[in-house]
């Protein structure tokens, strides 16, 4: 009765320690990777710093105006010689601490009413650059997607190895006790229980091994998530695999969607506004200006009786001022003939990046229906060493096989069962792959 009871208390703290540890599901991993990921928050602040660059203030666009004012105190002795118009003869006067005050104080402005269209390009440019660093930081997120879900399912699939490989020690365990019992009853070999001890050993080394490496995982898990956390949770371990278009309408996709093509296809628009804006350079430049400006200088004990003591100016001034260089020793021209050329360069990088991507979109998708075919295959697998594990542990039991024999079968079926574990993650890895190629990355459910 009292061991009944004990048994049903230990069920119970199983399942009790078995259901608090804490589950990261995939959609929680992804949540808190876009909100503290390292390289996403560097991304949106390069894009920031692009949105400030785009911006009118940043143009050409607007006007200029500026406030200048000063003041200057000078002290000096002076001595001034002069001729007497009455009496013809030379005379001198000195001033010792003569002061002089002078204050002034502008107000300018600026603004250029035409350079070619020049702003106008720029502007444009700049706004191409920003939609540019959109462009990056979706990369740089797919990007982030992709090794996030790399490292998700390498700690799923690590898991159920963990799980595979204890429960190929259990199996070892209980053949150890097995042999041990035989051995002291002498209805086995000493040599049946070292071998089963040798195996138990190796089996405990497979599994610790295991944990450790699922500790690693978690660790790089945790740097792609951007947290300080500690390792004890788990991870699902189910895999759903999305219904792919046929590769036809995938390739057609990818063309369209692909973010390294759509970069490509915006660095050829800057590098038409840039030809533009070299071009502008060609034509003149019309700018206007006006100021309104008052000056104060006041001369206290003047050497020089005919000088004034207090000078007042203020008042208006405005003008316009064009500027038109015809010939600058052909710098111009080199600059539209590089810009030209740079443009050349981006439309070849375009259909090189088209090529490229192609290419792996190709063997991708080959390889997704490989691995989906793989997938089936060692499902059957497992199936039949499942089937022939436990006829042979029957077997075993029954003393009709020898202990090699059984440890044989144990051996197939968990590498059948790595093998499936293995096939299914590679899947959904290489799934991912495809996902990213289409830019359908950030739009599906995982």
């Amino acid at each position: 009765m009292h061991y009944k009871r004990f048994v049903t208390f230990l069920l119970l703290a199983s399942s009790f320690f078995g259901f608090s540890q804490e589950i990261l599901t995939k959609q929680e991993a992804l949540e808190i990777t876009l909100k503290n990921n390292f390289g996403i928050k560097i991304a949106k602040n390069n894009l920031k710093i692009a949105k400030n660059n785009s911006s009118i203030l940043n143009s050409g666009f607007l006007p200029s105006a500026a406030i200048t004012s000063g003041a200057d105190y000078r002290r000096n002795n002076q001595k001034i010689v002069f001729t007497d118009p009455s009496t013809g003869n030379d005379a001198e006067r000195v001033g010792n601490g003569v002061v002089t005050k002078t204050l002034n104080s502008n107000l300018g402005f600026n603004y250029t009413l035409f350079d070619g269209l020049g702003r106008k390009y720029n502007y444009k440019q700049l706004k191409e650059t920003y939609n540019l660093s959109e462009l990056q930081v979706r990369e740089t997120i797919e990007n982030t997607y992709v090794q996030l879900f790399t490292i998700y399912f390498q700690i799923a699939r690590l898991s159920e190895n963990k799980d595979n490989l204890k429960e190929a020690l259990s199996i070892s365990q209980k053949r150890l006790k097995r042999a041990k019992y035989q051995y002291e009853f002498g209805q086995a070999t000493k040599l049946e229980f070292l071998n089963a001890q040798v195996d138990v050993n190796n089996d405990s080394i497979n599994y610790i091994n295991a944990k450790q490496q699922l500790s690693n995982a978690k660790r790089g898990l945790n740097v792609i998530l951007g947290v300080d956390r500690e390792t004890t949770y788990s991870v699902e371990t189910k895999v759903d695999y999305n219904k792919l278009m046929n590769y036809e309408e995938l390739e057609s996709k990818t063309l369209k969607n692909n973010s390294l093509l759509k970069q490509n296809e915006k660095n050829i628009a800057i590098r038409e506004f840039n030809i533009k804006v070299s071009k502008a350079n060609y034509f003149p430049t019309l700018n206007f200006n006006a100021s309104y400006g008052l000056n104060r200088t006041e001369n206290e004990n003047l050497v020089n009786p005919f000088g004034a003591r207090l000078i007042t100016s203020n008042g208006l001034n405005a003008g316009l001022n064009l500027q038109w260089n015809i010939f600058d020793g052909g710098a111009r021209k080199t600059r539209v003939k590089n810009a030209v050329i740079a443009l050349d360069n981006e439309k070849i990088a375009l259909e090189q990046q088209k090529v490229t991507i192609k290419n792996n979109l190709k063997n991708t998708w080959e390889n997704y229906n490989n691995q989906l075919f793989i997938l089936k295959a060692q499902e059957q697998n497992v199936l039949t060493t499942e089937n022939n594990f436990n006829r042979t542990e029957e077997r075993f039991k029954l003393g009709q096989i020898t202990s090699v024999e059984f440890r044989q079968a144990q051996i197939n079926l968990l590498n059948a069962r790595t093998s499936l574990n293995n096939a299914k993650f590679d899947a959904k890895l290489i799934e991912l792959q495809l996902l990213q190629l289409s830019g359908d990355i950030l739009n599906v459910s995982f």
